[in-house]
């Protein structure tokens, strides 16, 4: 059974810096597509970065480049979203998201793209 379990979370003010972590047991983590997602209250689920398998493939959504830096290591079967320079429209929560094999990195901006997601995990960014 796939499970991805998120972490690392919380209330920070706005300026500051977050680092999540996303732990995924029961797939072949090294060649599944990671990403992460987001959803505010009362918005959409929007993407916001993924990463193929090698890490020599990352895309973001525009209002994230330069800010957010997304990074896995396959030895630990963990993805990360280092997150900088946060803003309060940052406030949401955070998904997860594996999907198996490789498609050209920009086709993982859509949330059908993936076989697999987390639970989530709630970054709240105060002004």
């Amino acid at each position: 059974q796939v499970q991805l379990v998120e972490s690392g979370g919380g209330l920070v003010q706005a300026g500051g810096s977050l680092r999540l972590s996303c732990a995924a047991s029961g797939l072949a983590f090294s060649i599944h597509t990671m990403g992460w997602f987001r959803q505010a209250p009362g918005k959409e689920r929007e993407f916001v970065a993924a990463i193929g398998w090698s890490s020599s493939s990352t895309y973001y959504t525009d209002s994230v480049k330069g800010r957010f830096t997304i990074s896995r290591d396959n030895a630990k079967n963990t993805v990360y979203l280092q997150m900088n320079s946060l803003k309060p429209e940052d406030t949401a929560v955070y998904y997860c998201t594996a999907a198996a094999g490789y498609s050209g990195i920009i086709y993982y901006a859509r949330p059908g793209a993936y076989d697999n997601w987390g639970q989530g995990t709630q970054v709240t960014v105060s002004s």
